[in-house]
C-alpha cells in the first residue's frame, strides 16, 4: 500500500424510462426495464406520465386516436426529461418524427384479439346461448376495427350481435362483463398475458375470423437520435423478425393516410421460408363492407430488409385502395 486513499467508483446515473400510467404500459415499460439493466448495468427509473389519451372520455376515433398516447412521451424524450422511451407500438404514428429513433422493436408477444366473455363462453357458444334467450349477445370494445370484423362474422351467420363502445383500462372493460353490463369484451391477447390475466381469455380470435391492429402485440422503444451510446445499446433488444414485419403492416396504415383508430387491420407473418405473408383488412364499422386481401414476398433479413417490408406493404395497400378501400374508412386522416 502506498498510502494513498481509495476512491470508490461513482454508480452508474438511473437511465429514465418515460412511461403511461396505466397498469398494462407500466408492466411493459418494468419488462423493458429489466432488460435495459441486464444488458447495460445501469439502474433504470420508470418516469410515469399522463397522455391526453389517457384522461380524455372520449371516444378514440372522435380524438383522433394517432399519437394521443405517445405525443406528450415523445415531447419529454426531445426536452431531455426523459432517456428512452417504451410505447405498445400500435400506439405509434406511422411518420418518422425528427430528432428521435426507434432504437428496438422486441419480440412480439402473441398478437391475435381476445374474447373475454361470461362463463368463459366461446363466441359461437354466447351467439347461441343469447339467441335462445331471445337477445343479441353485447359485445364491447373501443376499436372501429374490432368492430367492423364483429359485425362482418356476425352478417355472414345471420347471427345476433350488438357491439358497444366502450373506453378503459383493462380492469374497467373485463368489469363490464363481471358485472353483467356487457356479455363479452375484445382486449389484446398480448396486453392479457403482460398483465399475467391471460387465464381470463374465454377464446384467441384466430386472423381468419379477426386480423389484428398494425403492430399489436409489439413494443417500441424510442430515445434521441442524440444519444448514440444509449441507441446502439437498446439495439441489443431488437428482434428483426418482428421489426420487418411490423414494418410491412405500418407501410399498409401509411399509405392507406389512415390512423390507429380507423377501421384498418393488417397482420404479417413469415413462413419458414422466409416469405413474408402481410394480410390486410378494411371495413366499415357496422360489418356491411369488409375488403380483405393477401400479398407475399420473400424477404432477405438484410440492411435492405425493412424497405423491402415496406414495399410490400404500399403494395397491397394501393390494392385495397383500388377496390374502394378509402370509401370504406369514411373520412382520411390528415
Amino acid at each position: 500500500m502506498n498510502g494513498q486513499p481509495l476512491t470508490e467508483q461513482a454508480p452508474a446515473a438511473a437511465l429514465r424510462l418515460g412511461t403511461r400510467r396505466s397498469a398494462l404500459a407500466m408492466a411493459q415499460s418494468g419488462m423493458v426495464a429489466r432488460e435495459v439493466t441486464r444488458l447495460t448495468g445501469r439502474p433504470v427509473e420508470l418516469v410515469e406520465i399522463t397522455t391526453y389519451g389517457d384522461t380524455s372520455r372520449e371516444a378514440l376515433a372522435q380524438i383522433g386516436g394517432t399519437g394521443v398516447f405517445v405525443s406528450v412521451l415523445r415531447d419529454a424524450l426531445l426536452e431531455g426529461r426523459i432517456d428512452f422511451a417504451v410505447h405498445s407500438l400500435k400506439d405509434l404514428p406511422t411518420a418518422a418524427p425528427e430528432g428521435l429513433a426507434l432504437a428496438a422493436v422486441p419480440e412480439r408477444e402473441d398478437a391475435r384479439d381476445a374474447l373475454v366473455a361470461a362463463e368463459g363462453l366461446t363466441l359461437d357458444e354466447l351467439v347461441e346461448k343469447l339467441a335462445g334467450a331471445g337477445r343479441a349477445a353485447r359485445i364491447g370494445t373501443g376499436s372501429p376495427r374490432r368492430m367492423a370484423q364483429l359485425n362482418a362474422w356476425a352478417r355472414a351467420r345471420g347471427a345476433q350481435l350488438e357491439t358497444v363502445a366502450i373506453r378503459g383500462n383493462v380492469d374497467t372493460r373485463i368489469g363490464y362483463v363481471t358485472g353483467g353490463e356487457l356479455d363479452a369484451v375484445v382486449l389484446a391477447t398480448a396486453g392479457l398475458n403482460r398483465l399475467g390475466r391471460g387465464a381470463e381469455i374465454s377464446q384467441h380470435l384466430d386472423p381468419e375470423l379477426m386480423i389484428p391492429a398494425p403492430g399489436q402485440g409489439a413494443l417500441a422503444i424510442e430515445c434521441a437520435t442524440a444519444d448514440a451510446d444509449l441507441t446502439a445499446a437498446l439495439a441489443a433488444l431488437d428482434h428483426a423478425p418482428t421489426r420487418v414485419a411490423v414494418a410491412a403492416e405500418r407501410a399498409l396504415l401509411a399509405t392507406l393516410e389512415a390512423g390507429c383508430s380507423a377501421p384498418v387491420a393488417a397482420l404479417a407473418t413469415w413462413s419458414p421460408e422466409n416469405e413474408l405473408q402481410l394480410d390486410g383488412v378494411v371495413g366499415d364499422p357496422d360489418g356491411a363492407a369488409l375488403l380483405k386481401m393477401s400479398a407475399n414476398g420473400p424477404i432477405v433479413l438484410d440492411e435492405t430488409a425493412e424497405q423491402q417490408a415496406r414495399a410490400l406493404g404500399h403494395a397491397l395497400a394501393a390494392r385495397l385502395l383500388d377496390a374502394g378501400a378509402a370509401t370504406l374508412m369514411g373520412e382520411r386522416a390528415r
